[in-house]
């Protein structure tokens, strides 16, 4: 693995540490400490979200035009000086206020970080993006369970802690990724593909399997906004549910020499992952949906995270196969903003259903979207085989 993708790696991993003391807990502050609604906080969450949502696309058209460098450095300085202003104004409603411009900066940031990966090791293929997805959970592994033990004293030190991790990411960038050059023929005028333009099946192909990516976001951003509301209910502390994100993390590191072999058998062929890990989601639910202790939501989590396992890195490759030269921000910020629409309508969805109808009703809900979800993935290269039955880029 080159030098620059380790750079890339261990930024993702401090910036993912560093967010993951507050986002698995921004919901139970919504409702337990500032007294909202579950409806209420998925509206914030949302509008988190959506800022987000437009950090991505504005993020991927940033790396087209001007690189990884800079794109990284300004979502970067936006987010620190929301972070600031956090930990000098909490409350209602300067916390909806922050969020959101954390959600818009952080969203600057991703798309770039994804598309240097590819870029710096374009031989490496699948193996990048699976290095940065590691790194996300390393830190998600981390910041989760810091974050549980630190809340349990002040939410006020779960901000501060976020905002030094920030800081740290921000020299890491800084004096790091200056000298990370990306491979001018990615960099290519977009107005040399005149034939990629004309032809839109690979951008259809990537919004289709992007819905069903969605949908699958719906469902797992639920274990951080009415799961986790849920499981205080039912009293499961703070510090359980902080574990069960800490389970996800490390599962997902512990296990990679394992996946790698399994992984292997779907060198060719993508969406048969997917559609397997889409499955694998469905029987999480369907046991979370049953679950009334701990233990039972530590098997719910563990099911959940082999599913991911397969699903998360998988569409990113997807996109890096199919974007025309020039464009693999554009595509990558696609990707982010599809995964962040779910993290945006997803708890609002939840919060609603929760609130009119029960938790019964919203995992019903869910598996609906997963069923939908597999049929989008086994339909997404449709317009792809239309364009070239004998050579697909991704199956």
């Amino acid at each position: 693995m080159p030098k620059s993708l380790w750079l890339l790696v261990i930024g993702m991993m401090v910036n993912v540490t560093g967010s993951s003391f507050l986002w698995p807990l921004n919901t139970i502050y919504l409702h337990e400490h500032l007294g909202k609604s579950l409806s209420v906080a998925g509206l914030v969450l949302m509008i988190n979200a959506g800022a987000s949502v437009i950090g991505n696309l504005i993020g991927g058209n940033l790396f087209d035009k001007f690189g990884g460098y800079r794109s990284i450095l300004l979502g970067i300085i936006i987010t620190l000086a929301a972070l600031i202003g956090m930990n000098v104004w909490q409350g209602w409603p300067y916390y909806v206020v922050f969020l959101t411009v954390v959600g818009f900066g952080s969203g600057i940031v991703f798309p770039s970080m994804y598309a240097m990966a590819g870029s710096v090791w374009p031989e490496g293929g699948r193996k990048a993006f699976n290095s940065v997805y590691v790194a996300q959970n390393i830190g998600v592994a981390v910041g989760a369970a810091l974050g549980g033990l630190v809340a349990s004293f002040s939410f006020s030190y779960i901000f501060l802690a976020n905002l030094l991790m920030y800081v740290a990411f921000f020299l890491i960038a800084l004096f790091g990724y200056r000298h990370i050059s990306v491979d001018s023929a990615t960099q290519t005028s977009v107005l040399s593909e005149k034939k990629v333009i004309r032809n839109k099946s690979k951008l259809t192909a990537l919004l289709i399997i992007c819905a069903a990516y969605l949908l699958c976001w719906v469902g797992y951003v639920q274990w951080q906004s009415t799961i986790a509301t849920y499981t205080q209910e039912i009293n499961i502390s703070l510090k359980q549910y902080s574990l069960l994100w800490t389970i996800n993390g490390a599962l997902i590191v512990l296990a990679q020499p394992l996946l790698s072999k399994a992984i292997k058998r779907f060198e060719d062929n993508l969406k048969l992952q997917i559609i397997i890990g889409t499955v694998i989601f469905m029987v999480s639910f369907g046991v979370a949906s049953v679950s009334d202790t701990f233990e039972w939501f530590a098997i719910s989590m563990i099911i959940l995270t082999i599913g991911e396992m397969l699903i998360w890195p998988a569409v990113p490759t997807i996109a890096n196969s199919l974007a025309p030269k020039g464009r693999e921000g554009f595509y990558q910020g696609i990707v982010n903003s599809t995964a962040t629409g779910g993290r945006m309508i997803g708890p609002f969805i939840g919060g609603v259903l929760v609130d009119l109808f029960s938790m019964q009703i919203l995992f019903m809900t869910l598996i609906g979207f997963f069923i939908i979800s597999l049929t989008l993935s086994s339909l997404y290269d449709r317009p792809l085989k239309k364009e070239s039955p004998v050579s697909l880029p991704v199956q």
